[in-house]
């Protein structure tokens, strides 16, 4: 199932990505660092949404209390608990 995450706190705007039996897929992020944002999608493709949450969860960017990668975190456990 296809899934859109508006992102709060950073600079990215969205995060869109498919989960299919548990298995987080094309993650694309709207905005942001494009480098990190492509590094975070391409680890996370093809992981199990639990350990891309384990991972990512309550990384920080500088002082904003949250990054690219705890927004998708946030993204895959919003989508997983609907």
């Amino acid at each position: 199932m296809k899934y859109t995450y508006k992102t709060k706190g950073t600079c990215s705007r969205s995060i869109q990505f498919d989960l299919e039996d548990g298995i987080v897929k094309n993650i694309k992020f709207e905005g942001g660092c494009m480098g990190n944002t492509q590094g975070v999608a391409a680890l996370a493709e093809g992981m199990r949404a639990e350990d891309v949450i384990k991972k990512c969860k309550n990384i920080q960017c500088g002082f904003k209390g949250t990054s690219c990668p705890d927004q998708l975190a946030k993204a895959i456990e919003e989508a997983i608990s609907k």
